[in-house]
């Protein structure tokens, strides 16, 4: 199953918690996201703990358990194809990232983000 940053912030971010996806990503088995994922997962941190929405330093302890979910992180990607979802469903390349992956391996999608959720449905990825 593929998650993107949404989804897993869902997880960790008290304020954005989302039961139903939680138990979703509990029961997957193995979690896949692009590369970007580790990337994306810090600046939610970061920008949490200047918004007062963690203390200071939370963000370090919580992405050391970020860490701990075991998520592949794949760093193969089409960028025609990346780039040709992001202009058929005016997706960030970002987001597109997630989506070709769901797409280039079969796989669900797990998302928060209303947009690329659509996007994915039009593509004929599971959610």
């Amino acid at each position: 199953m593929v998650v993107d940053a949404s989804a897993i912030a869902s997880l960790i971010l008290p304020d954005e918690s989302d039961p139903p996806v939680a138990d979703r990503i509990a029961g997957a088995g193995a979690l896949h996201a692009p590369w970007l994922l580790w990337a994306e997962l810090r600046n939610i941190l970061v920008v949490a703990e200047r918004r007062g929405r963690l203390e200071p330093g939370q963000g370090d302890r919580l992405a050391a358990d970020l860490d701990d979910l075991g998520v592949v992180l794949d760093t193969g990607a089409d960028g025609a194809a990346v780039m040709g979802l992001a202009r058929r469903h005016s997706l960030s390349v970002y987001d597109s990232l997630y989506l070709a992956l769901a797409l280039r391996w079969g796989m669900p999608l797990i998302t928060l983000d209303r947009r690329l959720a659509t996007a994915a449905q039009a593509e004929g990825v599971e959610g």
